[in-house]
């Protein structure tokens, strides 16, 4: 059970699926809209089936915090599509306040007519390969530091039937995800903190 089970959840994260530029609509789309397509593409992210990915206060508040342009006549354009889904991604590690900080840049200037939209778009295109990328190198890395914890191999199939050690074990798999992405977390912040804090 314990076994076949950590195998599953490796190979649910090695097949994670990508919304592709290509696939975000070119069209002006309503809120309802918006938040429905969010919801289609990405609900899969989220861990509790009864959550919503995207909420029109959501859309709202990111509009208050300028992290997102107000939309034009009711409708939301490829750009804020692309902004609202980067902000999803990061406000899963950063807070609002970072992001307003990362993203305000982008939002003036989109909205003093100055950005270049094929600039966001090569954003998002980097930002693809990155998680592809990066989620290849991690179901590696993870499957091979478990092999040496001796987890998938050493008899594992007794997870929570008073298996205390390999309970431990496991929580000492839940520490060094935690610590390797709270320094990963703690970079970014302090990138933030150095070149994008007015």
């Amino acid at each position: 059970m314990g076994r076949e089970t950590l195998e599953k959840l490796i190979e649910e994260l090695g097949n994670f699926k990508q919304l592709k530029l290509e696939n975000i609509p070119d069209i002006d789309l309503y809120m309802d809209q918006v938040t429905t397509f969010i919801e289609d593409k990405l609900g899969y992210l989220k861990r509790d089936k009864k959550d919503r990915t995207i909420t029109k206060t959501m859309i709202n508040n990111y509009t208050k915090a300028g992290i997102l342009m107000p939309p034009e006549k009711k409708k939301y354009s490829r750009q804020h599509m692309i902004l609202i889904i980067l902000i999803y991604y990061l406000k899963q590690i950063l807070s609002i306040g970072d992001i307003q900080s990362l993203f305000s840049p982008i939002v003036d200037s989109i909205m003093s007519g100055q950005y270049d939209e094929e600039n966001l778009n090569n954003i998002y295109k980097t930002f693809l390969k990155i998680e592809d990328s990066q989620v290849k190198t991690f179901v590696e890395d993870f499957e091979s530091k478990i092999e040496k914890q001796n987890i998938l191999d050493g008899g594992c199939d007794n997870f929570g039937e008073n298996s205390g050690e390999k309970l431990d074990e496991l929580i000492v798999i839940v520490i060094m995800l935690v610590v390797k992405a709270n320094i990963e977390k703690r970079m970014a912040e302090k990138i933030i903190d150095n070149f994008f804090k007015k």
